[in-house]
Order: C-alpha cells, then sequence, then structure tokens
C-alpha cells in the first residue's frame, strides 16, 4: 500500500479515537465525582439520535440521483420499516431493505 493510504488510515483512526475520548474526558473532569444521569448535561443526551439521524439522512440520498435510485432507495427504505415494525430488531430489517435495494437495481438495469 502506498504511503498516502496509510496516512489516511492513521488519520482516520486519530480522528475516530479522539471523538470518542474527548467527550469522555471533558465530562469525567466537569463531573468530578458526581455521577449519575442528572449532572450530564441535556446536549450530551440528544447529541447521539441526532448523529444517527444524520447518517440516516446521509445514507438516503442516492450517490446517482436518478428515477431508478430514488425509487430503489424508497423501496428499499420502505421495506427496512416493514420489516422492523413487524420484528422489532436491527439485523433482519437492515438485511432486507438492502436486499429490496439491491433487487430494484439489479431488475431496473435489464
Amino acid at each position: 500500500m502506498s504511503i498516502e493510504l496509510w496516512l489516511a488510515v492513521a488519520v482516520s483512526a486519530i480522528g475516530t479515537l479522539l471523538m470518542r475520548v474527548v467527550p469522555f474526558l471533558w465530562m469525567q473532569r466537569r463531573l468530578g465525582s458526581d455521577t449519575g444521569i442528572n449532572t450530564m448535561p441535556q446536549w450530551l443526551g440528544i447529541l447521539g439520535p441526532l448523529m444517527i439521524a444524520a447518517v440516516l439522512g446521509v445514507s438516503i440520498m442516492p450517490v446517482n440521483p436518478s428515477t431508478v435510485s430514488w425509487l430503489a432507495t424508497a423501496i428499499g427504505l420502505s421495506i427496512t420499516l416493514i420489516i422492523w415494525w413487524r420484528l422489532r430488531s436491527l439485523g433482519w430489517p437492515v438485511a432486507a431493505g438492502v436486499a429490496a435495494f439491491g433487487l430494484v437495481e439489479i431488475v431496473a438495469t435489464l
């Protein structure tokens, strides 16, 4: 592998580590010996769901917007939500949504 790839991997690893360590150290200093859910700032409890929503929003947008990609995205998302609604689990809905998305893309290119 080239040095640029190794550098990108190292920067990504350091960035991922810092995103996890810095808030932990900040909260540890801020709270001191007081622990508990009531001592946490409100924004910290909201941050996790906001990050998940941001990742969901980015992943729903097709890379190459076209009628087929929007249709595949809509069907995959619908299948994911329907399976989740019935099973209330995480693995099967994602697998079914990805399979539906891929199936629509494959059928559309035939």
